[in-house]
């Protein structure tokens, strides 16, 4: 396997950590304004930390994501990136089996291949990254040994967690809004804008998952109707920069009331990591 394959997916990894950040995020944390205890060098040193592990060669899916919880919990002590990395340990496996090739198809066949070791590392992780509204299940609960395989754990969490949804369906939300940020980015030319919109988007269309897990569903319905006053109206401007004050008006009120829609950040790094490798492909990948 390539090392300068490798290398360049830890930093197109590293690079999507960054992008996610710079952008205003509605009661996440970003580039304008920390929040919930946690602050934008937390995440900039938990992405350093995890993009020095994830794409290393030989490891398997789920050794991906103990290392790089193991190395971010080493870094910051608390959970940054769980739902992240998660979503982006599949994505840099199948580029690294395919030899930079990150399509669907590709993508499915590497889920396909998860096994209950890949599950047992995931739970391990979980447990280490604790993350706020964890709780138990009567099936696959993450305090018992792995039974299944993390993809057949996946499936079963799926309609209740967006980040479990994509490996159920071969990250579907991830590619539609891959082509959402790329219609933005042509029309905009501002990428940064262009991922506030985005993040916008998995707000307002999917129930955030972190969310429900912590305060229940009501108030997760409640947050996406709010996030789709927003979104229409970000959606709508020809310039961007005049949304700006009501999009910090809107993060001060989720963040006082103590709401982190923290999956819908995850997906929002993970389809900024799939249009990135979409990149690393056209250009090769040792960058000719």
């Amino acid at each position: 396997m390539s090392e300068a394959l490798a290398t360049l997916l830890a930093a197109r990894f590293k690079a999507s950590c960054i992008a996610e950040l710079e952008a205003v995020k509605p009661g996440n944390v970003h580039a304008l304004a920390d929040g919930h205890g946690m602050t934008v060098q937390d995440f900039l040193r938990s992405a350093e930390a995890a993009a020095g592990v994830i794409a290393q060669p030989e490891l398997s899916i789920g050794q991906r994501i103990l290392q790089a919880i193991q190395a971010t919990q080493a870094a910051v002590g608390c959970n940054t990136n769980l739902g992240i990395v998660l979503l982006c340990a599949p994505l840099i496996q199948t580029a690294l089996q395919a030899g930079g090739k990150i399509t669907r198809e590709y993508l499915q066949r590497t889920l396909a291949q998860l096994s209950v070791q890949d599950a047992e590392d995931a739970l391990a992780a979980i447990r280490l990254a604790n993350p706020a509204g964890l709780g138990h299940s009567a099936r696959h609960d993450v305090a018992m040994p792995a039974d299944v395989t993390l993809l057949d754990a996946m499936r079963e969490a799926a309609e209740r967690d967006l980040i479990a949804r994509q490996y159920a369906n071969g990250y579907e939300q991830v590619y539609a809004g891959r082509d959402y940020y790329r219609d933005l980015c042509a029309r905009w030319e501002r990428p940064a804008w262009a991922t506030s919109a985005l993040y916008l988007y998995f707000l307002t269309h999917f129930p955030d998952s972190h969310i429900a897990r912590k305060y229940g569903t009501d108030l997760a319905l409640n947050v996406q109707q709010e996030a789709a006053f927003h979104w229409q109206a970000l959606a709508s401007c020809d310039n961007t920069k005049t949304y700006l004050r009501p999009l910090l008006d809107f993060d001060r009120s989720l963040k006082e009331r103590g709401i982190n829609p923290g999956t819908s950040a995850d997906m929002t790094v993970a389809t900024l990591l799939t249009e990135g490798l979409s990149t690393a492909i056209r250009f090769g990948a040792d960058g000719s």
